[in-house]
């Protein structure tokens, strides 16, 4: 019985781990953010479209193991599948499962968002596929979150909002400088500084639109102190630095998100974006972020 128990947990432990479980809470926030963006949604609008990218997010996270399998074996052996802990085959099978279900959740909740959620898997199928020594690569795993704002959007709205584009934007040009820095993170060092300043975008789109509300300044001294401890972070270069402050550039972008709601004066999406931030930090403890 005792060993039953220690398998399914070590199995449990796995499967977090494949995921990324702990950057979950950015999605949601990115969804929150995107229909806050187009004007407001019902809360169980928010989960339906929450819950059918948090299972494309998990796919997309599955398939990227599995598709690294063999790059991870050299660079990264502590991975799940190079370290013998599930087989591929089976990460393969999860992962196309869950993009599934993904789409169809999205499809549940309007057409027109089951249409941005194909755009999605594909966009997740193509950087899982290619990624490796493609120069294009973060872009679109940066169009992969964008097209997350545009799901929220189109489950509120057929007629898009500019701010809400705009955002999508940024967020696209944030994720791909995050993606950059994350390339880095085998080797454990940051050889150009460049990609670092398309994570500013989110910032720029934000502030000129914000109302400099309580949760506007809250996020604001969030991304300050996060800006301070990752530039320490990328300056030292110690071991493992790298690493974290990838973690703590993912978490960010709930804050992003946050701010980005604040241009729409709804005070509880801004709240719970922030939240998303904190909670994503509180994971990140206990299931590596990348």
């Amino acid at each position: 019985m005792g060993s039953l128990a220690t398998g399914r947990v070590s199995s449990w432990r796995t499967a977090l781990k494949l995921g990324r479980v702990s950057n979950l809470p950015t999605v949601w926030s990115n969804v929150i953010a995107g229909c806050a963006l187009a004007g407001g949604a019902s809360l169980h609008l928010t989960v339906g479209v929450a819950l059918g990218v948090s299972a494309m997010y998990v796919a997309g996270m599955f398939l990227n193991d599995a598709f690294d399998r063999n790059i991870d074996a050299r660079e990264r052996p502590e991975r799940p599948i190079p370290a013998g802990e599930v087989a591929a085959d089976s990460v393969f099978v999860v992962g196309g499962a869950l993009l599934t279900i993904g789409v169809v959740s999205l499809a549940v909740v309007d057409g027109s968002v089951g249409i941005a959620g194909l755009a999605l898997a594909a966009a997740i199928l193509l950087y899982n596929w290619r990624h490796k020594g493609n120069p294009l690569a973060p872009f679109v795993m940066g169009l992969c979150r964008a097209l997350v704002f545009i799901a929220a959007g189109l489950a509120v709205t057929a007629d898009l909002p500019r701010e809400l584009l705009l955002a999508a934007g940024a967020t696209l040009a944030y994720v791909a400088g995050l993606t950059f820095t994350a390339r880095l993170e085998s080797v454990d060092r940051l050889a150009s500084v460049w990609p670092l300043a398309m994570l500013a975008a989110p910032l720029c789109v934000g502030i000129a639109g914000t109302d400099f509300s309580a949760p506007a300044v809250l996020a604001l001294v969030g991304l300050a102190a996060c800006g301070v401890r990752v530039t320490q972070l990328l300056r030292r270069r110690a071991s493992g630095d790298v690493s974290q402050a990838v973690g703590l550039l993912i978490a960010v972008i709930a804050l992003n998100d946050a701010l980005f709601a604040t241009t729409t004066g709804e005070t509880h999406a801004a709240f719970a974006c922030i939240a998303c931030f904190v909670l994503t930090l509180v994971l990140q403890r206990f299931v590596p972020a990348s």
